[in-house]
């Protein structure tokens, strides 16, 4: 269980503690309280279309997955917010600003190990559950 609070880099701080702690597979399970700032991606096919959130906005959904690329941390995680006309805003989270705190349950595989190789044919970093032994 983690607690985040105003300001912290959300990317940033679970990329450091999935390397402080070894994580090489793991579920964010959920994760709640409240982004500063948040930008999310609707992914057409080719790309993502990014919106930005730039008021505080209070999470009501986040999860997602941790695995190993290219010998760091990958996170992909999803979301949803809602800002203060009640509406929900969500899906791939492409950045976030931590506003006031955030509470996060990791679950780990311990001696397991995810990959995220690029899918050329899809033109994204796919999740793998049985990649190659690292060296």
């Amino acid at each position: 269980m983690l607690r985040l609070d105003d300001g912290q880099d959300l990317f940033e701080t679970l990329s450091t503690f999935a390397t402080r702690e070894g994580i090489r597979a793991g579920t964010v399970v959920f994760g709640i309280g409240m982004f500063r700032r948040a930008t999310f991606g609707y992914w057409d096919g080719t790309q993502y279309r990014p919106r930005e959130i730039t008021i505080p906005h209070e999470v009501v959904s986040l999860h997602g997955t941790i695995a190993r690329a290219d010998g760091a941390p990958s996170l992909h995680l999803h979301g949803a917010v809602a800002g203060p006309d009640h509406a929900i805003v969500g899906g791939h989270l492409l950045r976030a600003t931590v506003g006031m705190l955030q509470e996060i349950l990791i679950e780990t595989f311990p001696g397991r190990t995810f990959g995220r190789p690029m899918v050329e044919s899809y033109g994204l970093k796919m999740l793998d559950l049985e990649p190659p032994k690292e060296p």
